[in-house]
């Protein structure tokens, strides 16, 4: 429930940020909130606690960021604050930054491989994924030799499984019928 409130708010600031123009701007601004949160979890639970009245609650906020963020990136943690809704910020950021990479056609890939890959392997894999998606591709390595051989990548919740584990599960899978 928390998620599908936080993905509604992310996707209502990104329809403000490309009415006005400044996606990036916004963009930047919720990556600034959300090291900020990561940096110094105690900050996040001191804006969300009952402990402090809404009033102290808001002139903490407007005291860290007053000056970093754009006016609505500021008045929407406000509201987040207010509405007791900090918690679906994480979610609300997910959502903003998925909305504006698809609009920049930029697309995350989460590339997972038996052994390390070269550079030259990286690459060339990545211009074969950037011809698929027709867009640019930023990616995170991994590696997992349980995969035995081959690679895994994950883009947009699509997953393309060219490991040797998955082979074999499909012949065994064939052999069973």
């Amino acid at each position: 429930m928390m998620n599908d409130v936080g993905k509604e708010y992310g996707a209502a600031l990104y329809m403000l940020s490309a009415e006005e123009g400044q996606e990036k701007e916004y963009a930047s601004a919720l990556k600034t909130v959300k090291e900020a949160f990561a940096e110094t979890p105690e900050f996040l639970e001191l804006v969300n606690s009952p402990a402090l009245s809404l009033e102290e609650r808001l002139s903490v906020i407007d005291k860290v960021f007053g000056e970093k963020l754009p006016e609505n990136v500021l008045s929407f943690l406000k509201l987040l604050c207010e509405k007791g809704r900090l918690p679906c910020f994480s979610r609300a950021e997910e959502e903003f930054t998925a909305l504006f990479n698809a609009s920049q056609q930029v697309f995350y890939a989460k590339i997972t491989s038996a052994a390390a890959l070269t550079e030259e392997e990286k690459e060339m894999l990545i211009r074969k994924l950037e011809a698929t998606q027709h867009g640019k591709i930023r990616a995170e390595y991994s590696v997992d030799p349980a995969l035995m051989g081959g690679i895994t990548v994950e883009i947009d919740g699509k997953i393309l499984d060219g490991s040797l584990r998955h082979r074999l599960y499909e012949i065994k899978e064939v052999m069973n019928l």
